[in-house]
């Protein structure tokens, strides 16, 4: 795949200094200009100030001038405008109005680490002593960012967009609903979910293991009980431990560890869930605050404020 990453997003609230100090408590490392960084990812994450919360803009990875070509050529068959030079193509998605940069750049390097032994019937991994998950007091930090969800009023020209203008595959559907869509080995690194009004559901970060996603939440919502959304779980699509958080503006910003990595495209084979199954293998059901956020009626009104 020539498209490799999801490197950034640019996420815009109305409270930027309090939404800011939520992802700086989350992990993230802030930089200059509105900038936070993962330890893997670099500047992965910036917060500037807009009237309503939205996604503004997101940066994708490429490896080459040649598939800038190959891009451009596909959104003039789309009719989609797009600015273009020597590293970069950027074009306005139409429904969302989000700005997506297509940029060459390196590609992610993470470090390995150990894996984290964990006891199992037949099998005892570390020996004797306590689980290291236990032990454990350091701070959390979010390794990369692995996805961003989007709610569009018009998820088909969205879900076109990425696929057959930037060359994003799909993992899985929920069908007239939403698509998993990839560019890179991760199972989805921007989910397009149909919605009433366009909006930035979530953002979701990477850390070391499930016990990392049940520290970090735990954390959290001892500042701040108000922030839990829904979690601790694990999905179906894609797999993954999660735990969703809420930051200050309404954003959901999620844990995550253990996601499916497509490294052969034929060995996938996309599955078109349904209903719950799609949404979690197990924990407890979605609350209602999760499939709709609660501040979706003031949005879709104008009526903007912080949450």
């Amino acid at each position: 795949m020539t498209l490799h990453r999801l490197a950034s997003v640019t996420i815009g609230v109305p409270n930027v200094a309090q939404t800011a100090e939520y992802y700086d408590e989350f992990g993230l490392t802030p930089e200059a200009d509105g900038w936070f960084s993962t330890t893997d990812g670099g500047r992965q994450l910036r917060i500037v100030e807009t009237p309503a919360r939205r996604l503004v803009a997101m940066t994708i990875g490429a490896d080459h001038p040649d598939d800038l070509d190959r891009i451009a050529h596909n959104l003039s068959e789309l009719d989609i405008p797009f600015r273009r030079n020597a590293s970069q193509v950027t074009a306005i998605e139409v429904a969302t109005e989000v700005t997506v940069t297509v940029d060459v750049q390196p590609r992610i390097t993470q470090r390995p680490v150990d894996p984290t032994p964990y006891n199992g019937p037949g099998r005892i991994d570390r020996g004797t002593g306590r689980a290291p998950g236990v032990l454990r007091d350091d701070a959390i930090r979010p390794r990369k960012l692995g996805h961003a969800v989007l709610g569009s009023t018009d998820h088909v020209v969205t879900q076109r967009f990425f696929t057959h203008g930037l060359g994003f595959k799909i993992s899985d559907e929920v069908p007239g609903l939403a698509a998993f869509l990839r560019c890179s080995t991760d199972h989805h690194n921007v989910l397009v979910q149909q919605s009433p009004v366009n909006f930035l559901h979530h953002t979701s970060w990477q850390v070391d293991d499930v016990d990392e996603v049940g520290r970090g939440a735990m954390r959290m919502l001892e500042a701040d009980p108000d922030r839990h959304v829904w979690g601790l779980g694990r999905h179906y699509a894609g797999s993954n431990f999660f735990w969703y958080l809420k930051d200050p503006a309404g954003n959901f910003s999620e844990y995550y560890s253990d996601m499916d990595s497509i490294v052969d495209d034929q060995l996938w084979t996309p599955e078109v869930v349904e209903g719950a199954k799609g949404l979690f293998s197990w924990g407890p059901p979605p609350p209602p605050s999760f499939l709709a956020p609660e501040d979706l009626a003031s949005l879709m009104t104008g009526a903007h404020s912080a949450v």
